[in-house]
């Protein structure tokens, strides 16, 4: 399996100071469920950060409960600013369920919605989301057992909104910036409909070095013509505070949290309805960037 894997596409090294920060981290760490299933190595952790799911050794979903910063791992609320683009979506389908947290704050969002349906691998994450994480499952959700990528290929519905977040253990499957996945990405979007997808990248997105926008971000203007890029510095200030009590990156590495659609959108104004997620979004707007 090819896989883009996050630290090549670094441009700097980190400061060894702050990178033995890191690596001599020790977490409380207690283990309330773990199961091999077919796919995964699953365990729920849980430790003075919060709640998280582990596939193998890494993160992929969790909630944050510290003095800091409390909620969904927080480079996912950037996949929130979707309801300032199109308040009115009805359709979405959200590939990879995590948490479900982000689904419920969907539901909580969107007042015209009627379903919103989740594709993901993993057979027991439902149930997983629903006992650890708070997930509720409302009339309008429906989950499919299914790979993404097959799903969208076989698929005949058409969605407003789709979402995907795809890192696995190791990195990011190259199936998912493979033509074949923006072509079944785009014959399922309604006309005008949003893609909304979780990528990384060095930060410093300007420089010819950057892997991600000289290789792969191009793909991404080759299927849509307009892409609203957010890069991930809020989010980072908030993972690097939370779990290691430090105020800068250490990494050279950020998450890439892109808009795509054939339709020109303007960022709504509506930031009050986010209250009740009790999540601060003009954060995370100032994070969008210019691309050219």
């Amino acid at each position: 399996m090819n896989i883009l894997i996050p630290e090549e596409l670094a441009i700097k090294k980190p400061k060894n100071e702050l990178l033995k920060i890191i690596n001599n981290k020790k977490f409380n760490d207690t283990v309330l469920y773990e199961l091999n299933s077919d796919f995964h190595n699953i365990k729920i952790i849980e430790n003075e950060i919060g709640r998280f799911l582990h596939y193998k050794d890494t993160y992929q979903a969790g909630i944050v409960n510290t003095k800091f910063y409390k909620g969904n791992l927080p480079y996912i609320n950037y996949f929130l600013i979707s309801y300032l683009l199109n308040p009115k979506a009805e359709k979405i389908l959200v590939i990879g369920l995590g948490s479900g947290k982000l689904i419920n704050d969907f539901e909580l969002l969107f007042e015209n919605l009627k379903e919103i349906e989740c594709v993901d691998l993993e057979e027991n994450i439902v149930d997983i989301a629903e006992k650890y994480f708070d997930f509720k499952q409302s009339d309008k959700f429906n989950f499919i057992l299914q790979d993404g990528i097959t799903y969208l290929r076989n698929c005949k519905k058409k969605y407003d909104l789709i979402i995907t977040d795809v890192a696995n253990n190791d990195g990011i499957d190259l199936r998912f910036l493979s033509d074949e996945y923006f072509s079944a990405v785009k014959k399922c979007l309604k006309k005008g409909g949003i893609f909304v997808s979780n990528m990384c990248a060095s930060p410093d997105f300007q420089n010819p070095k950057n892997l991600f926008f000289k290789k792969y971000f191009p793909k991404y203007k080759a299927y849509f013509v307009n892409n609203l890029v957010f890069k991930g510095n809020f989010s980072d200030k908030v993972y690097y505070k939370s779990f290691f009590n430090l105020d800068e990156r250490v990494i050279d590495i950020t998450n890439v949290i892109i808009f795509s659609s054939d339709k020109k959108y303007c960022i709504g104004s509506e930031i009050n309805k986010f209250q009740k997620l009790q999540i601060d979004i003009k954060n995370y707007l100032k994070d969008y960037t210019e691309i050219e």
